[in-house]
């Protein structure tokens, strides 16, 4: 090879021959460019860790469909139990990366309640879609939302259970918040556990909880099965919240860049697909939901990321708010603001004892800078600030710009 050529494979360069690789570049020049030293991927092989849920779709779809050949690497699927076997994996490098509650990333850099070791959030995998499913036998006495949930508890005194799917992650968050909008305090009030997503319906099928809150499909599957109904998505408590991240550990990224930006890439490719149309979204359900992946029917999922629900009891509607992967690219910035909304969370409930450097911490586990040169190989536009304004369903306006007042200024926390 020329010293020119050596010369001209520059980073930039390198990203962008392998971003259009499938508009044209051919496999062998693909292999010339990977082969011209310092940004080949470090490491070929990238086990990815999923929790059956929908919304782990484009780093399966990545792999599927080829995409992480395309730049450089085999993306290895791994199917997991719980999300504090995906936890422990990633902090143990038995996992390389993981589609990954956000919450829990935050946690674990922090130390709560757990092991302690610096995170990084590479990517937004997905906004809205998750739900919060009460048990028929609730919705028979009339609680049916938050409001009259709060009815049915105030007339029928008992100890009321319900559910999340990991301490510090989004479905916590989400069933606190959703709890306190209606007036019921979930740590004095209600008892909170935790259960792995794919177990949800069968705990719930038994009576272990009289609510809870999870991602897709496990919400319309309770409703299948004739069990429970949806009171509320997440996206009615914010709209376009973000959810499930593509995280790692900082060694990773420092050990790995190239690798890093090879799998981002290839990710962010299978959620532009997705998103792309109706038949693309049909044929992800039919992949996903195979025994490998979800392990459901395809009718559990393939309704729900069309935006067309029904609740349970007879009301179905369709929402323009449903699971988004892409959506022109809006979906997947690792926003600092999001992040901080988390901490805040946290802060709120109990789990951080005292305010820490929200920005500071935020800074530290997004990586922005490295999505904004990978998006920017790939043609997809970033926004242009690292902070978004969102009024959540009480009223309350977050926009990460004073987070110490807006997690003190509850009036329902610990």
């Amino acid at each position: 090879m020329t010293d020119l050529l050596k010369t001209s494979l520059n980073r930039r360069t390198v990203l962008q021959a392998a971003a259009v690789g499938a508009a044209g570049v051919s496999p062998a020049l693909r292999s010339v460019v990977y082969a011209a030293g310092s940004d080949a991927p470090e490491k070929k092989e990238v086990k990815i860790g999923f929790i059956p849920l929908t919304d782990c779709a484009s780093v399966v779809m990545a792999s599927v469909l080829g995409f992480d050949q395309k730049y450089g690497v085999k993306i290895i699927p791994t199917k997991e139990a719980s999300w504090a076997g995906v936890r422990d994996k990633l902090v143990n490098g038995e996992l390389d990366m993981s589609h990954v509650l956000y919450g829990l990333v935050y946690g674990v850099h922090l130390g709560l309640g757990g092991p302690k070791k610096d995170m990084a959030v590479l990517m937004s995998l997905n906004n809205n879609g998750q739900a919060i499913t009460l048990s028929k036998a609730l919705a028979d006495k009339g609680a049916v939302d938050g409001p009259s949930l709060a009815k049915v508890m105030s007339a029928n005194a008992r100890e009321y259970t319900f559910a999340g799917t990991f301490p510090t992650g989004t479905h916590a968050m989400w069933m606190h918040y959703w709890l306190a909008a209606a007036g019921i305090n979930p740590l004095s009030g209600a008892k909170l556990i935790t259960v792995p997503p794919p177990q949800m319906v069968a705990n719930m099928r038994v009576g272990n909880m009289d609510g809870f809150c999870v991602g897709e499909p496990w919400n319309h599957r309770a409703i299948m099965d004739g069990i429970g109904i949806t009171a509320n998505t997440t996206q009615d408590i914010w709209k376009d919240h973000p959810e499930k991240v593509l995280g790692t550990t900082g060694e990773f990224v420092s050990k790995y860049p190239n690798t890093t930006r090879a799998v981002m890439m290839a990710v962010l490719e299978a959620s532009r697909w997705i998103d792309a149309g109706l038949q693309n979204k049909l044929k992800m359900a039919e992949t996903v939901a195979q025994k490998a992946y979800i392990n459901t029917s395809v009718d559990a999922i393939n309704q729900r990321i069309l935006g067309r629900y029904q609740n349970g009891m007879g009301k179905t509607w369709d929402d323009p708010n449903h699971m988004k992967f892409f959506n022109d690219g809006a979906v997947n910035y690792p926003y600092l603001s999001d992040g901080m909304w988390f901490l805040t969370q946290h802060k709120r409930w109990g789990l951080l004892k005292s305010h820490p450097d929200y920005l500071g911490v935020a800074k530290q586990i997004n990586q922005t800078a490295l999505y904004k040169e990978v998006a920017g190989a790939m043609n997809i536009s970033v926004p242009k600030s690292d902070m978004r304004s969102s009024k959540l369903m009480d009223g309350v306006v977050w926009d990460g710009k004073d987070p110490a007042k807006y997690a003190d200024g509850f009036k329902i926390k610990a």
